[in-house]
């Protein structure tokens, strides 16, 4: 493809061709961070009511543990034929999970929620890098990524407040039953309009996937072990030494070959996804729990401190689809990690020292411009490396490293957060061990190389 005709098809996902296939996907993954961005903010308050402050982290972790399992099923299905079918799976999986939560009585029946809606979550999220592969030329993949990071935009600026709002005049069980009666009425829409396009691949996959899929389960397990460590008193950390086990030796055969040594290329991309994920989710849900238990927000306000973050994620991907190839992925990696540390640094400083909340939130605001540089090219990256027959298997690696990344990152800082909620050191560890995470991922961030990320 030449640059001239890449510079035209670079605007064209909103052209006919291609414009209800983005209007259904983006309408997804705004669903997605809707809800998400809103159980950040209601979680203190759900956590209270139901008398689940020992599984709060768990409430976090349990849906990241789960999505590994619909990331590796759906990922061997797509490879294998269609996306339609297991995306409907996916969505159906989501939804019911938002269902269980949101009529729980009980703080464990809201976790087992979760779990269901984690099986969802993480197949959609890779069905829909699929659709993404098939649908639109690798020129067009850059645009379709900061389209799938702009639908944070609304959801950032009314989410997080809207959610609050809700849980203060209604009732925070709608914050789950609202986004699935919504994604109930978005997928109706979405799935009319995928029937006629060729979504199956000329070169199916081959090969069982009982071996990948008892690693997921087992990977799940190991995390959700990470997650409930501090239940065992005394032995946690034997049970989070042995969990961590379990995760790196079940999750070799889920990614490409060399990504936990840092290997150059594409195991690199995966290993820097996780590691930066890791980094941000596992602190970004005390932001409102610090607002709400140190400054007094309540929840409305508290959700605002996840909203500059958001909008600046947007902005960020935005600038990434348009200039990534001329930024480059040295770059973008020392920008983006340079933003993240930075962000965490000041959360750490804000909670030590009892600084203003507007300096947390400002703050916070640069962590989301440094993801929003480094997600998006991630996943650019791993398409240019992928073909037809792993497509599949490497937006599953992609999006299990981000999944592990969290959920491990998440009950680590969990259990040192509960060692030291008592004193004034629990926030700030919490901050300091995130940015140790994210400073590890300047290692395969220099690593990541180049594959022809722009090919039509």
């Amino acid at each position: 493809m030449t640059s001239s005709t890449a510079q035209t098809e670079g605007t064209g996902i909103w052209q006919s061709r291609y414009l209800w296939v983005t209007v259904g996907a983006v309408a997804l993954i705004f669903l997605a961070a809707m809800q998400s961005l809103a159980v950040t903010t209601v979680m203190p308050v759900v956590s209270d009511d139901l008398d689940g402050d020992r599984l709060y982290a768990v409430a976090f972790a349990g849906i990241l543990a789960t999505s590994v399992i619909g990331m590796v099923a759906v990922g061997a299905w797509c490879d294998r034929g269609g996306v339609l079918a297991p995306l409907t799976t996916a969505v159906a999986l989501f939804v019911a999970g938002l269902l269980v939560a949101g009529l729980a009585p009980t703080m464990p029946l809201l976790v087992a929620g979760r779990l269901v809606q984690g099986l969802g979550t993480g197949g959609q999220t890779v069905a829909l890098y699929v659709v993404v592969a098939r649908v639109y030329p690798g020129a067009l993949h850059g645009r379709v990524f900061a389209a799938f990071s702009a639908a944070w935009v609304v959801p950032s600026l009314i989410g997080p407040f809207l959610a609050g709002a809700v849980t203060e005049f209604l009732h925070w069980r709608w914050v789950f039953l609202g986004v699935a009666a919504l994604t109930v009425v978005a997928f109706a829409m979405v799935v009319a309009r995928l029937h006629g396009l060729a979504l199956h691949t000329d070169e199916p996959a081959t090969g069982g996937v009982g071996r990948r899929l008892a690693c997921a389960i087992a990977v799940a397990a190991g995390a959700l072990g990470l997650s409930l460590a501090g239940e065992v008193g005394a032995w946690a950390w034997a049970v989070v030494a042995a969990s961590v086990v379990v995760i790196g030796v079940a999750s070799r055969p889920l990614l490409p070959r060399g990504t936990l040594r840092a290997a150059r290329g594409l195991p690199s991309v995966v290993l820097m996804r996780g590691l930066i994920a890791g980094a941000l989710f596992g602190a970004e849900i005390y932001v409102p729990y610090l607002l709400i238990d140190e400054y007094g927000f309540s929840p409305t306000w508290a959700g605002l401190g996840l909203t500059a973050a958001a909008v600046a994620w947007a902005g960020a991907a935005e600038l990434q689809g348009r200039f990534g190839d001329r930024l480059g992925n040295v770059r973008i990696t020392l920008i983006g990690l340079a933003l993240l540390v930075a962000s965490l640094a000041i959360a750490a400083l804000t909670a030590l020292l009892h600084l203003h909340p507007a300096v947390l939130i400002a703050g916070w605001g640069l962590a989301g411009g440094g993801m929003g540089l480094m997600y998006p090219r991630l996943t650019v990256l791993t398409l240019a490396y992928s073909t037809p027959s792993n497509q599949g298997f490497n937006s599953s690696a992609l999006s299990i490293s981000d999944s592990v990344g969290s959920a491990s990152s998440i009950a680590v800082l969990g259990l040192a957060f509960t060692a030291l909620v008592t004193t004034d050191a629990g926030f700030p560890a919490v901050f300091v061990i995130a940015g140790l995470l994210a400073l590890a991922a300047l290692v395969p961030g220099l690593r990541l190389g180049h594959a022809h990320e722009t090919r039509g």
